[in-house]
């Protein structure tokens, strides 16, 4: 899913159930989310999104579907 971008209402798998929230931003290097650390580059990109509930997360592209 290549054209979402910040804003869009994405969906994306979990482990209870189906996620929603919004796509914060496309990160294209090493971050840190909590303790977790996100690997992340211009080649292979990460998508940090914010669930409805205000958790943060990062995903491929591949695991998020446009709402």
């Amino acid at each position: 899913m290549a054209d979402v971008k910040a804003g869009d209402t994405v969906t994306w798998k979990s482990h209870g159930g189906t996620a929603h929230g919004k796509m914060v931003k496309k990160q294209t290097s090493d971050t840190k989310i909590k303790s977790h650390v996100v690997r992340a580059s211009k080649d292979d990109p990460q998508f940090i999104v914010e669930s409805d509930n205000g958790g943060k997360a990062a995903h491929k592209a591949s695991a998020l579907t446009k709402a």
